[in-house]
C-alpha cells in the first residue's frame, strides 16, 4: 500500500514564503516520480511542479517558475515544495501525489499520470 501524507500549509502574507512537506509510505519501495498539484475553489485542479524518481530532473508550471521549488530526499521518503514570493492567487488546497513507471519529463504535468494522492493541504495568501 502506498500512502501520501501532505502537510505544511497555512495562511501567509502575499510576498512570504512555505514549505509544503510530503511523506511516502511504500511497503514495495517503489520509486515514484512525485508531482505537487493544486486547486482552488470552482476550479480545475492544476499542476504545480514534479520531480523525477532521482530528483535529477524537475518540471515547473509556467506560474511558479523562479518562485518554487521541488525537491525530494529519497533516504527519508519526503518531498518538498518550497513556495517563495506567495501571490493571494497561489491560495488552494495543495496536493502531492505519486506516478509509478513515469519517466518521460513531457508528461510529468498530467494529471492522470499520477495513481497515488495525499489528502491535501490549504494554503492562504492574504493580500
Amino acid at each position: 500500500q502506498v500512502q501520501l501524507v501532505d502537510s505544511g500549509g497555512g495562511l501567509v502574507q502575499a510576498g512570504g514564503s512555505l514549505r509544503l512537506s510530503c511523506a511516502v509510505s511504500d511497503s514495495s519501495d517503489t520509486r515514484f516520480t512525485m508531482g505537487w498539484f493544486r486547486q482552488a475553489p470552482g476550479t480545475e485542479r492544476e499542476f504545480v511542479a514534479a520531480i523525477s524518481q532521482t530528483g535529477g530532473r524537475t518540471v515547473y508550471a509556467d506560474s511558479v517558475k523562479g518562485r518554487f521549488t521541488i525537491a525530494r530526499d529519497n533516504a527519508k521518503n519526503t518531498v518538498w515544495l518550497q513556495m517563495n514570493s506567495l501571490k493571494p492567487e497561489d491560495s488552494a488546497v495543495y496536493s502531492c501525489a505519486a506516478a509509478p513507471s513515469l519517466y518521460a519529463a513531457t508528461y510529468f504535468s498530467i494529471e492522470t499520470q499520477y495513481r497515488y494522492w495525499g489528502q491535501g493541504t490549504q494554503v492562504t495568501v492574504s493580500s
